[in-house]
């Protein structure tokens, strides 16, 4: 499962991409991932994706191969299928609690419109006008209305966007 929409990676992508030569850099890449608190060398970048720079696509495969969990084993019988899919719940919830830290900047438990702007704006996914869009998107997924995200609110907010 993806965390993040297709489209919203490829707005990452370009916002990445500089020098507007349809490649991230890895250099580019690593900034990325240090920015979201992923300490990786670029040599062990350059190691597990196998070249210097990524396309649109190998961006997007790069993505998916870090984001979800890879299956190596088929399994046949229905109790190991359904133990598979109790297993991926729990990493799916352990991503999500991954993801929900990133954002919950002072560890309170809660993502404010504050918070949300920071970390949007490390990504380079922020400029002057999208305050008012910050405080709406919170408001719609803020079902107890404080004016903020929980955990629970923000789980709900991913599995709507992805679905």
């Amino acid at each position: 499962m993806s965390l993040i929409k297709t489209n919203d990676l490829q707005r990452i992508f370009e916002k990445l991409d500089k020098n507007g030569d349809g490649l991230v850099s890895l250099e580019e890449l690593n900034w990325l991932l240090e920015k979201i608190g992923v300490q990786i060398s670029v040599d062990e970048l350059e190691s597990l994706v196998g070249k210097s720079s990524l396309d649109l696509n190998e961006f997007l495969s790069f993505y998916g191969s870090i984001s979800s969990k890879q299956n190596n084993t088929s399994r046949s019988t229905s109790n190991e299928v359904v133990g598979l899919e109790e297993e991926e719940e729990e990493n799916e919830e352990s991503d999500l609690v991954k993801a929900f830290e990133v954002f919950d900047l002072n560890g309170d438990g809660f993502i404010s419109c504050d918070e949300l702007q920071k970390v949007l704006s490390r990504l380079g996914l922020w400029d002057e006008n999208s305050g008012k869009d910050c405080r709406v998107m919170i408001h719609v997924y803020d079902t107890n209305l404080d004016g903020q995200l929980d955990f629970e609110e923000f789980k709900n907010m991913m599995f709507l966007t992805i679905s």
